[in-house]
């Protein structure tokens, strides 16, 4: 492990920090001030039943965590990276259409609307920029508190999901849990976990019905820590990959109180056996695990799991990079605002 030399806060992390300690804050506004244009996007769903969810990066990895949410619901709802869409598309028509970009101005972004004519009279768009490009395009669910600054996507992150929660509640579904868990947040330690993966040169996160938020997660790690870290849905894991795993790989699962928590217990079970270090962000309301290192929850689902879950590992892989990174949080080969393909 390479150790970082400098004993002051690098600045693209005290840039993180700033997102971070307002959050939540902009996520309790982000959700009540969504709530007129919530319902319009609802009724949209209710007419279409269908939902294609199209961003990239951590814009994809919110429409992956809350694809089953729209699907419990009966929207049939697919995420899609924009990318992909625009190379090997699904078809459009009849469908309402969800466009997340943090920024409004993405390259993608502006390539879809032009070989799209604009969209489609079901096109809606998520943003944290009310002047962007993509706001202007089509009516947009705008977050609170203006664009994130800092590299790594952590309030954009939590303001896009009460973006969504707002749309499910329009859609019927009861918000409290969520709601409280944003109200009250938790800080588990992860000091912990930490220690436990201290030595390791590649992570996996998995997850089963929290995967999106696992894939959120591993692109943050990747991105401050520079180390490979990708993430493989539980049941993808297991056909072949679990090869990998060893003392160097280290396996961060997240699990919540849901019917796949004991799919996921499997998995640290079977990764623990094969020697690699595993940490559990855990939600499930079950025991801790033997052999792999838990962080606790209260029992959670959905949204909630989501929103208790999410800072305290955004606070992992910021700590995580930290001892590996001179001057963690500035990017050496990307920006925050993807302007190439």
């Amino acid at each position: 492990m390479i150790m970082r030399s400098s004993k002051q806060r690098p600045i693209g992390l005290v840039a993180i920090d700033r997102e971070m300690g307002r959050q939540h804050a902009d996520a309790l506004a982000s959700y009540d001030e969504a709530a007129a244009l919530a319902e319009g996007v609802a009724a949209s769903l209710k007419s279409t039943g269908r939902l294609l969810l199209l961003g990239m990066g951590g814009s994809h990895a919110v429409g992956r965590a809350v694809e089953p949410l729209y699907r419990a619901l009966g929207v049939d709802a697919v995420a899609l990276p924009l990318s992909e869409q625009l190379g090997q598309p699904l078809p459009i028509v009849g469908k309402t259409i969800l466009i997340t970009s943090q920024s409004g101005e993405s390259a993608e972004v502006l390539r879809w609307f032009k070989e799209t004519n604009g969209g489609t009279p079901e096109t809606f768009g998520l943003t944290l920029e009310a002047n962007s490009f993509l706001a202007k395009a089509v009516p947009s669910l705008i977050g609170a508190g203006g664009s994130e600054k800092a590299f790594a996507a952590t309030r954009s992150l939590t303001i896009s999901f009460a973006l969504h929660l707002a749309i499910l509640s329009a859609l019927g579904g009861d918000p409290a849990a969520a709601l409280a868990a944003l109200e009250a947040p938790e800080t588990p330690e992860t000091e912990g976990a930490l220690q436990a993966l201290a030595d390791v040169s590649a992570l996996v996160t998995s997850g089963r019905l929290l995967q999106g938020l696992a894939e959120a997660i591993a692109l943050g790690l990747t991105e401050l820590s520079r180390l490979p870290c990708f993430s493989l849905e539980g049941g993808q894991l297991r056909h072949g990959p679990m090869e990998m795993l060893g003392p160097s790989i280290g396996l961060v699962l997240f699990r919540a109180a849901d019917p796949t928590a004991g799919l996921v217990a499997a998995m640290a079970a079977s990764a623990a056996e094969a020697g690699s270090p595993v940490v559990v962000f855990d939600a499930s309301g079950e025991p801790p695990l033997a052999g792999v290192t838990t962080i606790p929850f209260k029992p959670a689902a959905g949204m909630a799991a989501i929103f208790a879950i999410l800072p305290v590992a955004q606070a992992f892989m910021i700590a995580f990079a930290d001892v590996r990174v001179e001057h963690a949080g500035t990017p050496v080969r990307s920006t925050k605002i993807t302007r190439s393909e």
